[in-house]
């Protein structure tokens, strides 16, 4: 089943060549030959532009899974959490509980994250860390539900 994914980085800190966490998870999309990453851009850690870049990239039509990549820990300029309950309609609270659970396992910082996930109509938009380890970590706990979570954001029953 092909999967479109947006990948969204938030970082005051890093362009596109920087962003090491967005590269390897577009990586890891495109492992899966079916999956496709259809557009990937970086924003500055800003409530509002976070939230039109998720609004944007789910309103598109193609993208089943935005993945936003940093801004969920602790700082003050941490606000993807944020954002993405200002573009989202519906919790997904499973989906984050299971990557902090997998992070737990290999380190208790996990615990310090912040990240949701929710679903703007019928894409599901999920926070990842903006650590390269973290975000393949996160990626390993979750993945293997994707395709799933999609079908059943598509109203295709199980």
């Amino acid at each position: 089943m092909g999967i479109g994914f947006a990948i969204i980085t938030c970082s005051d800190t890093r362009g596109i060549a920087e962003d090491t966490a967005g590269q390897a998870l577009e990586e890891l999309v495109t492992k899966h030959t079916d999956w496709v990453v259809k557009s990937h851009v970086v924003v500055k850690d800003d409530r509002v532009a976070i939230r039109e870049a998720i609004i944007a990239a789910a309103d598109t039509g193609e993208v089943d899974i935005v993945i936003t990549c940093g801004g969920t820990g602790l700082s003050p300029r941490d606000v993807t959490p944020e954002a993405t309950k200002d573009a989202c309609e519906r919790d997904v609270p499973g989906i984050a509980e299971a990557m902090r659970i997998h992070s737990l396992a290999i380190t208790g910082r996990a615990m310090l994250s912040r990240a949701v996930c929710m679903q703007r109509g019928k894409t599901l938009v999920i926070n990842f860390p903006g650590s390269l380890k973290a975000a393949q970590e996160n990626w390993e706990g979750t993945e293997e539900q994707f395709e799933h979570a999609v079908d059943m954001a598509a109203g295709k029953g199980h």
